[in-house]
């Protein structure tokens, strides 16, 4: 459960439907209804981080990835058990919370020429619509957002949903580039409002979903990757590029990853990925993961155990990525070149690919702490070839991205890292997440019935 409980801005109607305007009341001198952009964005922020990026649903989905596992027996989220109703909140966040908020904050910013602000909210919008489709498929968009004028508004298809990531992301450049009006601070708690970081995290973000498409229904992957090799050399730079959330530690701002590996949540790292690093003698065991608190040993737990075992002879993340007032970080510099690196081995080949894929694992070891000696083994150890070369750039991607749906996203367009369906497993591998109850409810759909290994639009079998 996460200790973190902000005061949100939206109107609270169920499901996705959102206010046109802050609720028309007999206004109070002491109670204000009309908030400056800050007092939005940063609440946003935070439910970003907090509820989108480290929620429920991504946690289920890092159970899908075998990066995570529940100290309980089966059946379970790991082995794929899910009801509907056990991803409402997610989608409620998502709309109520996030959308609805930022689609406020845009209208709100732009009526004021403060187009620094509607440049991040466009940005934002775009983050959240595609993490929202990469887990469900068709969503409303579009069409929602209107209040009581449109309670039941029909689905955008995933396929249009990409094009509007791609129309908010370029909006939102557009109005960075205005240098107008006010310009957010301490209220931005990802870049400070760095504008600057904030245009080439868009760039960056238009790469990433031009590269989820390689392999849907009418592109192709050479095609895709010229597309985000354009972005990419307006993008991220280095690791002080990367679109994080500072928590402090204190009473109701930890990490939510630590939230989730206290003991009280029975949370800790899976078997497979625990057991990859010592597979690839990779230096960063010790730094990214935590030994055991009663053995001293790397052990993961393999989901689908019938029984259930002492906590404290498992391993979690190590404080870097777990601690108390860790970062929480949603789009790094390391993506990016990875994303650079794929892109180019599809244009140019893998030996073109071959240095930035090394500098991608290069710039991880030095976050870590490795040594240059140790990193420059490791990295002779995972050459690439022409018959390894996308396997590798996936799996090592997901090193660093290893708390992100990112690696989800990457495993259903490739194969990669390849995986096998767990013990005592209900099903093969899901593909997607259900539609939750609430909107089931109060929004019938008749996409609503798709089922955890159905294929979204993007995830075309090949």
């Amino acid at each position: 459960m996460k200790k973190i409980y902000i005061l949100f801005l939206s109107c609270g109607l169920i499901g996705f439907s959102g206010c046109k305007k802050f609720v028309d009341v007999n206004q109070n001198p002491n109670s204000p209804t009309v908030v400056s952009e800050g007092l939005i964005l940063s609440p946003v922020e935070t439910s970003i981080s907090s509820s989108l990026y480290a929620g429920n649903a991504s946690n289920i989905v890092l159970e899908y990835m075998q990066v995570m596992a529940l100290n309980q027996p089966y059946p379970n989220a790991g082995t794929y058990l899910m009801y509907n109703y056990d991803i409402n909140g997610d989608w409620t966040t998502l709309y109520t919370t996030e959308l609805n908020n930022l689609i406020v904050l845009t209208k709100k910013a732009q009526t004021n020429g403060n187009y620094n602000y509607s440049g991040i909210s466009q940005i934002l919008t775009a983050y959240c619509l595609g993490t929202g489709t990469d887990f469900w498929g068709d969503m409303p968009y579009s069409r929602a957002f209107q209040g009581i004028a449109n309670l039941k508004p029909a689905y955008d298809t995933q396929k249009q949903i990409y094009a509007s990531i791609q129309t908010l992301l370029d909006a939102g450049i557009a109005d960075i580039a205005k240098n107008s009006g006010t310009a957010p601070g301490a209220d931005d708690f990802y870049y400070g409002g760095n504008m600057a970081a904030w245009t080439r995290l868009a760039h960056t973000l238009k790469a990433r979903y031009y590269m989820h498409l390689t392999k849907a229904p009418g592109n192709t992957a050479a095609g895709q990757a010229q597309l985000a090799l354009t972005e990419l050399a307006n993008g991220m730079a280095s690791t002080s590029d990367d679109m994080r959330m500072t928590y402090t530690g204190s009473a109701g701002t930890e990490n939510p990853f630590q939230q989730d590996f206290i003991s009280s949540a029975t949370m800790i790292l899976n078997t497979t990925f625990v057991d990859g690093f010592k597979t690839r003698n990779d230096p960063r065991l010790s730094k990214m993961v935590a030994p055991a608190t009663e053995t001293g040993l790397y052990t993961g737990r393999t989901i689908g155990l019938d029984g259930i075992g002492d906590l404290e002879t498992y391993s979690r993340p190590s404080d870097y990525y777990a601690g108390i007032g860790a970062n929480v970080y949603m789009a790094t510099y390391e993506e990016a070149l990875f994303t650079k690196a794929e892109a180019t081995y599809y244009v140019s080949g893998y030996a073109a690919a071959a240095p930035i894929y090394q500098l991608a694992i290069n710039t991880h070891m030095t976050r870590m702490g490795v040594s240059s000696a140790d990193a420059a083994t490791y990295i002779a150890s995972r050459a690439l070839t022409s018959s390894n070369a996308l396997e590798l750039i996936i799996e090592e991607k997901g090193i660093p991205n290893f708390l992100s749906t990112e690696t989800w996203v990457d495993w259903r367009r490739t194969g990669y890292p390849p995986l096998t369906k767990v013990l005592n497993a209900l099903s093969d591998i899901p593909r997607r997440l259900l539609y939750p109850q609430v909107e089931e409810t109060s929004n019938p759909q008749a996409v609503q019935s798709a089922k955890l290994t159905d294929r979204l639009w993007w995830d075309a079998a090949q």
